[in-house]
């Protein structure tokens, strides 16, 4: 159950630490808490977590550096936590693999709703009956997380394969942006937040497709996007 999963939050800013770690046990979490970011790796490997609160600025090692090394080995959801509020954070945040973030200062009941959202989706999503997708020359392996195109391994983050496998899935149909958001962050889309036009746009460079002229994945205008699944033939 939600409640009583486990958080391990990254936060050298103790007084901060402490607030976020009171409020979120006195709604029934587990929290850990450290404070270096070169102590994460060997705290997960020797623990389970169901989620990751992650400061971006930490001693030791940087946020995004830790991101990258856990997704090395970890598929557990990660929310980022930075003080600035500009695209390049976002953008490189999500590229190396974090499921969400958060702006300081942290506010409780909007943090609580982005956890309960991505645990909650974790909790719901059906374990698909097909793990493997082929499309001409792309291949998709779900169990392993593995991407290839005319032979070559594709390296994609955790956020870029989830948004791939979301699209695959659902060749041939216009995804809005609300069933993509819903899907891979666990709210609904504000009208706002770029982030998927980011990661359609990172997703597309990936596999050569021009962004003016995109013909494997689509921008439908007012729509949303289109996997086209006789595309990848070339």
């Amino acid at each position: 159950m939600i409640e009583y999963a486990n958080i391990l939050l990254v936060e050298d800013d103790i007084t901060l630490a402490q607030w976020v770690t009171e409020y979120l046990q006195e709604h029934g979490f587990n929290v850990t808490h450290i404070a270096r970011g070169d102590e994460v790796v060997d705290c997960v490997k020797q623990n389970t977590f169901n989620l990751i609160l992650l400061d971006v600025m930490l001693p030791g090692m940087d946020g995004i550096d830790v991101c990258k090394a856990l997704r090395q080995f970890s598929h557990v959801p990660i929310i980022m936590m930075t003080a600035r509020a500009d695209e390049f954070d976002e953008v490189v945040g999500l590229e190396v693999g974090a499921n969400d973030y958060v702006i300081k200062p942290v506010r409780p009941r909007a943090l609580l709703a982005r956890i309960k959202a991505i645990l909650r989706m974790q909790e719901t999503n059906p374990v698909r009956s097909v793990n493997e997708l082929v499309f001409g020359q792309l291949h998709v392996n779900a169990d392993s997380k593995r991407v290839s195109f005319k032979g070559d391994n594709v390296e994609l983050s955790t956020s870029l394969f989830s948004l791939l496998w979301l699209l695959a899935n659902n060749a041939g149909t216009v995804l809005d942006r609300d069933a993509v958001f819903k899907a891979l962050i666990g709210r609904e889309y504000d009208g706002l937040d770029r982030r998927m036009d980011v990661l359609v746009s990172n997703l597309r460079k990936k596999f050569n497709d021009n962004p003016q002229e995109p013909k494997k994945i689509k921008t439908i205008w007012g729509k949303g996007y289109l996997f086209v699944a006789d595309a990848w033939d070339e």
